[in-house]
């Protein structure tokens, strides 16, 4: 039987996509686009900070006894529910005018994530799962399909998409991934959320970056277990907790978990020393 229990809930994950596309589609190779430069060295946009106070206003007054965690801004309330917003995940390709970004949001109970949506407007895509329900793409609730993972069952067969090298030889596996690069059958970097929800439609094999955020990693986790697959992180260990995040189609998992578990203890490598 499917579980009812989060049927509001996503019907507000697609009201808050729609406010939010609305906003970035708005500011999207704008010439007056604001881009500033956080602590951490990442960008960060005007759009940015519109779409995730824009979202959590939302939820202020439709969830008001949830906690929000986002990307952008500090973390407010507590209790064991917890709306997750990445409002622009690809702000780089935001920046520069390519259309693969998306805004993701996610519903947490204690570790568990149990909604997951991710909305590309400059694709015209949408992708959203709920514990239990199954995974589906389309423009709305009403005008979806449901999707469901490969069943490639070799490395070799097997297509792999990842969003850069220079991340992996920092994560000290870097071998290993080159290593598994040259095994799979086609390597492409498609990158941020979008090798992600094409491991979900069942297009690629294996997706797999060494470093994120748990804002990065929360609304994918759900999407990619209902369609089928596994979503870990590089040690094998469930759940958008890091070090980094491991996606597959379930048959691959085991194999890709000791392919990329370094053969000795290495010590990660600072690119920017």
């Amino acid at each position: 039987m499917p579980d009812t229990s989060y049927v509001d809930d996503v019907r507000l994950a697609h009201i808050l996509a729609d406010t939010a596309d609305a906003l970035t589609l708005a500011r999207f190779k704008a010439l007056d686009l604001q881009v500033s430069s956080k602590p951490d060295m990442t960008e960060v946009t005007d759009a940015d900070l519109a779409v995730e106070d824009a979202i959590r206003a939302t939820l202020k007054r439709a969830r008001a006894r949830d906690a929000v965690h986002g990307e952008e801004r500090e973390d407010t309330g507590y209790g064991p529910r917890r709306w997750v917003i990445d409002p622009i995940d690809g702000t780089r390709n935001f920046v520069r005018g390519v259309p693969v970004w998306a805004t993701l949001i996610a519903l947490m109970e204690g570790d568990e994530v149990v909604v997951g949506l991710a909305s590309a407007p400059a694709l015209q895509k949408r992708w959203w799962a709920s514990r239990g329900n199954g995974a589906y793409t389309g423009k709305t609730l009403l005008n979806a399909s449901r999707m469901h993972v490969s069943s490639v069952a070799k490395v070799e067969n097997a297509s792999l998409s990842y969003s850069s090298v220079g991340g992996w030889i920092a994560s000290g596996r870097g071998q290993e991934f080159v290593d598994l690069l040259r095994d799979a059958w086609r390597t492409r970097a498609y990158g941020d959320f979008w090798s992600y929800m094409l491991l979900a439609e069942g297009a690629v094999d294996i997706a797999t970056e060494p470093d994120l955020a748990l804002h990065d990693m929360a609304a994918l986790d759900v999407i990619v277990r209902e369609a089928g697959g596994r979503f870990t992180n590089l040690d094998g260990l469930p759940g958008p907790v890091g070090p980094g995040a491991l996606a597959t189609n379930g048959l691959l998992h085991d194999d890709l978990v000791a392919r990329l578990t370094p053969s000795e203890p290495t010590e990660s490598i600072d690119l920017d020393d």
